[in-house]
């Protein structure tokens, strides 16, 4: 098992993730819900962004205090469904510049096969979060994580709903250097390459759309 990797088990990540693993869960329930976890999962993959202190005066007196420093950081979001997780990291941090990336899953090989990438300048001096709420066979996310390396970036986390052992493995890998935080480790993947027990197709639920 990969050791970069955190398992955020809090009851209420999990009450939600349950609800949202039900078949019966509308579109805009899931929407909700996967917005909300992922603002609570941003709180435990960004816990030790680095501090330093300034003047200011609250109304009783002048204090230093605590303020984050360095680059602003950069969310990367893997299309399409990483935006769902995307929205609530925005709003824990509304500041953080954004990339996206398209990838799809080759439905034969599992393969990922890039489409389009965006990317802010100056990733090397940013904590780069990159967001999918599945961490499947691990080829969408090394595909992703390899793209961004070769635009400078060097301090890489990787966020999901969902992660499979095997993607894991494929990951730790590839990418040693990166730390996967998940709200669950789900037993096995199928022969289609999809998470089990699983929630579905993350984006088909997202958006309300079918194959």
């Amino acid at each position: 098992m990969n050791n970069n990797f955190v398992l955020i088990d809090h009851p209420l990540i999990q009450h939600k993730l349950t609800i949202m693993r039900d078949r019966e869960t509308t579109s805009g329930k899931f929407r909700l819900l996967l917005k909300e976890i992922s603002l609570l999962m941003g709180y435990e993959a960004t816990r030790d962004l680095p501090l330093s202190s300034k003047n200011i005066e609250t109304p009783l007196e002048e204090m230093e205090a605590p303020t984050l420093s360095g680059k602003k950081l950069c969310f990367f979001s893997i299309l399409r469904a990483g935006d769902g997780l995307l929205s609530g990291l925005l709003e824990l941090v509304p500041s953080a510049r954004i990339g996206h990336i398209g990838l799809y899953r080759d439905s034969e090989t599992l393969e990922a096969v890039e489409y389009f990438f965006k990317a802010p300048k100056q990733l090397s001096s940013r904590l780069c979060l990159v967001v999918d709420p599945m961490l499947a066979t691990g080829h969408s996310a090394c595909a992703a994580i390899d793209k961004i390396k070769r635009h400078g970036a060097k301090n890489i986390r990787f966020i999901c709903l969902l992660a499979s052992p095997e993607g894991l493995t494929v990951l730790a890998e590839r990418h040693p250097d990166v730390t996967v935080y998940a709200a669950a480790l789900d037993r096995e993947l199928n022969s289609k390459g999809y998470i089990l027990p699983g929630i579905g197709d993350a984006g088909d639920r997202l958006f309300g759309t079918t194959k």
